[in-house]
Parts: C-alpha cells; sequence; structure tokens
C-alpha cells in the first residue's frame, strides 16, 4: 500500500520590516512572469522603480539569484540591483563591483553541439548558452519534453556536467556554486553581514536558496503552486510578490 504526501499551502508572508532583513530575490518566476522565451522578458519601470527603493531603503542588503546570464538581469532590470548572482551561483557581482565567474568546465562545448543538433529538429526548442552552462527550452515544443530530459541526462553521465532540471528547461553546468552557497557568500560580507536573510523563488533550483535562509535564521517564499519545499511561506504569483514588496516598510 502506498501514501500520498499532503502538501500544504504556505501562509503568505507579512510585510517586511526592512531595517531587519537581507533581500534576495529570483527573477523569472518571482520578479517577472515566465515567457515562452527567456529573450521575450524585458524590462519594466514599475519593477525597476521598486526595486531601486527597495535597495536604498535596505542600505544595499538587497541581491538578485537567478539562473540567467549577468548580462540579462542587468538588461531585463535596467542595471537597478549592484549585488547579483548570476547562472545559477557560477557567477557572482558583489557590493563592490567585482565579478567572480567559476571557469567553465570542457564538457560545455561538445554538450552545447549535441544540443544544438537535437534542437535543430524542432523550432519550437532553443538553446540558450551561458559561459558556464548551456540550457535546453522546450517550453514551445512541449512534445519533445521527454526526448529533452533523457537527452539531458545522458550528457551529464557522459560529460562530467551537473544536470539542473526547471520549469520547461533541462540545464547542463559547470559543477560548483548553488544559489544556496551564493547567499552564504553574500551574507558574510559587508553590507548583509549581521542581518535575517529572505529569500523568494519559485523554482527547484531556488530550494538551495531557501534550505540556506532557514540555516541561517530567515526564511523563504515559494512562489507559485504549493510543493514539497523549506520555504515557510508561499506567494501565489509574480503580481502577489510585487505587491507585497510594496507594503515592505
Amino acid at each position: 500500500m502506498s501514501f500520498e504526501v499532503a502538501v500544504v499551502t504556505p501562509p503568505a508572508p507579512k510585510p517586511l520590516r526592512l531595517s531587519e532583513v537581507s533581500l534576495f530575490l529570483d527573477l523569472d518566476g518571482t520578479l517577472a512572469p515566465i515567457a515562452p522565451r527567456p529573450q521575450d522578458v524585458r524590462p519594466d519601470l514599475r519593477r525597476t522603480r521598486l526595486l531601486v527603493r527597495l535597495g536604498r531603503a535596505l542600505e544595499g542588503r538587497l541581491a538578485v539569484v537567478s539562473g540567467r546570464t549577468l548580462e540579462d538581469i542587468d538588461r531585463i532590470l535596467d542595471g537597478s540591483i549592484p549585488c547579483v548572482s548570476a547562472v545559477h551561483g557560477l557567477v557572482r557581482r558583489d557590493a563592490d563591483g567585482e565579478v567572480r565567474r567559476v571557469e567553465p568546465h570542457p564538457g560545455l562545448a561538445p554538450a552545447a553541439q549535441a544540443l544544438r543538433a537535437f534542437a535543430g529538429r524542432d523550432p519550437g526548442l532553443m538553446v540558450e548558452e551561458k559561459g558556464a552552462s548551456v540550457a535546453l527550452h522546450f517550453r514551445l515544443a512541449r512534445a519533445r519534453a521527454a526526448e529533452s530530459r533523457l537527452l539531458a541526462r545522458r550528457l551529464a553521465a557522459e560529460t562530467g556536467l551537473t544536470l539542473q532540471e526547471g520549469d520547461m528547461v533541462e540545464e547542463l553546468r559547470t559543477p560548483g556554486p548553488s544559489k544556496g552557497d551564493a547567499i552564504r557568500d553574500f551574507m558574510r560580507q559587508a553590507p548583509f553581514a549581521g542581518s535575517v536573510p529572505v529569500f523568494a523563488g519559485d523554482d527547484a533550483t531556488d530550494e538551495h536558496g531557501f534550505a540556506e535562509v532557514a540555516r541561517q535564521g530567515g526564511f523563504g517564499v515559494l512562489v507559485g503552486r504549493p510543493r514539497e519545499t523549506h520555504a515557510l511561506f508561499g506567494l501565489r504569483n509574480v503580481e502577489d510578490v510585487l505587491a507585497w514588496l510594496e507594503s515592505a516598510r
């Protein structure tokens, strides 16, 4: 006999008291709606103004922690956030502007070549190369989902790359720091050190971040459908996230 584990909808978080916290935010699915193609996500004046206000109120204790490249994050957020962790923790820009990048794994080139060959079979498939990782998006080719996952698993086994599964995307990344590691490293430095970390994210890739902020006495906020998670609180969608951030004082 088997039993299903009940997934409880987490409560919504109370408005943040900005004097006490450091705030870490995912981008896609958290600050911006997920688009059919990554390049379809564009700057938004409301979001940019909100982030600028939060950054000032937090005295710099604000960072975006995303799977996107550093350049793409700056494009979408109008360069409004100095502290950024990109490519799931493999790239990090600190408060002083210094950028740290993990050296790309040699298996990325053959993996990218194999993914491009596969993507050539269907115009709905898209390969995104991020320097330290390569991603296969199949949101516009859902009938290829099973094939995409099988190919990504095979390439991970053959190359030694780390497989990271996301929402309609399979990503092969250089082994190295996670989002949780990036948050831990930020929290060791000024201006974040000594505050309570809070992290909002939507995807399975954000669970490392939720676990890390919990370990440091903070909490996570899961955006989207309830699931088993390390986050203590939940919000339904991007609009709810923006409203919650706008209520912070």
